[in-house]
């Protein structure tokens, strides 16, 4: 086998962003805080919202986003092996297998499906499944990650001990891979996961812990994004996140053969202003070098999708960049994943 056929290579994405927008102002009003710490602190200056119709439910949203990624490759649904789904449990129903539903929207009924999670590291998770599957099985050559977030929903922003996450948003992404496709190559990925923080960020009810009721649902108890103990996650998550952040994209660059002053865009998540611009400054980026999604929101796991296409858009990302993708999810999972932009360098 030659070299570039042991590449797996990005042939597109898509991306589908409700209609529906909630400002800072907006989110102000909801939950009391000033405008101003909204846009400036949290580093919002809008969000995507879902918005009434069907197409904003979350799976739907995937599909969306699946065929965009599709058209965008020119490519028959049927030449895809494998799909993932990277959306969230939150979704149309709540035990369901959403990437069968997806698979058969798009046509791809050549393929075989499955759903991934790991909260908003799961693209990064998924990328490195499906670049592992593909190497390992010949019969896998085109791989779609596809899935929809609105963990939206879940925040009450009364609630002061989820501020963090007002940040919430709704979106759908996908991402077409290829075996042999010297192009937008996928390199290497690390992740890391610590379960001391398994239980920090919750939605109480539904579970088996705490059964729905009608009495929970006429409450409205127990039905949103809760953190038991605020304070004492915020300690123990201060000594470690942001030093997680650096070793997973430092990780993944030296495993790809690169030094941290080799990367040229860090394609990150939505999080708070100063949270951003410290790992940008850690690794060595100016504010040039990534996109700040403070008018998109946080759309969990399809943020680094979405700051992809931005990145391109922009002019962020040229030929032969190397790119880092990076996230982390409550629970809690960092990741980050390597990618060399375009058909290389010439060096």
């Amino acid at each position: 086998m030659s070299l570039s056929n042991e590449l797996i290579g990005i042939l597109s994405t898509g991306m589908y962003m409700p209609q529906t927008i909630m400002t800072a102002k907006d989110i102000a009003e909801a939950s009391g805080l000033p405008e101003d710490v909204v846009e400036q602190k949290l580093g919002i200056r809008q969000k995507h919202v879902p918005g009434p119709g069907p197409e904003d439910h979350t799976c739907e949203m995937g599909i969306l986003a699946a065929r965009e990624a599709i058209a965008k490759a020119g490519i028959d649904p049927k030449e895809i092996d494998l799909v993932i789904y990277i959306g969230e449990e939150h979704k149309e129903y709540p035990v369901w297998t959403a990437a069968l539903k997806l698979q058969h929207e798009i046509g791809a009924v050549n393929a075989w499906a499955f759903d991934a999670a790991l909260r908003c590291g799961t693209t990064i998770m998924a990328l490195k499944v499906a670049k592992s599957l593909m190497m390992a099985d010949d019969s896998i050559q085109t791989a779609l990650l596809a899935g929809g977030y609105r963990n939206v929903d879940l925040i009450d922003y009364e609630n002061p001990r989820t501020r963090f996450m007002f940040n919430l948003a709704a979106g759908g992404g996908a991402m077409l891979l290829r075996k042999g496709h010297a192009c937008n190559v996928v390199l290497e990925s690390h992740l890391i996961t610590d379960g001391a923080f398994a239980e920090d960020v919750i939605v109480p009810a539904g579970g088996t812990k705490m059964p729905l009721t009608s009495d929970l649902l006429n409450q409205g108890q127990g039905l949103y994004l809760d953190v038991p103990d605020p304070e004492g996650m915020k300690q123990r998550l201060d000594h470690t996140s942001m030093a997680r952040f650096v070793e997973v994209i430092r990780r993944a660059a030296e495993k790809s053969g690169w030094q941290l002053s080799d990367i040229d865009y860090l394609a990150i998540l939505h999080m708070k202003k100063s949270a951003h611009d410290y790992v940008l400054r850690e690794i060595g980026l100016s504010e040039e070098q990534s996109v700040y999604l403070q008018d998109y929101g946080h759309v969990g796991q399809l943020d680094q999708i979405l700051s992809l296409e931005l990145g391109v858009e922009q002019g962020k990302i040229k030929n032969g960049d190397r790119v880092i993708l990076v996230s982390a999810g409550i629970g809690y999972a960092w990741g980050a994943t390597a990618i060399q932009w375009g058909k290389g360098r010439n060096e």
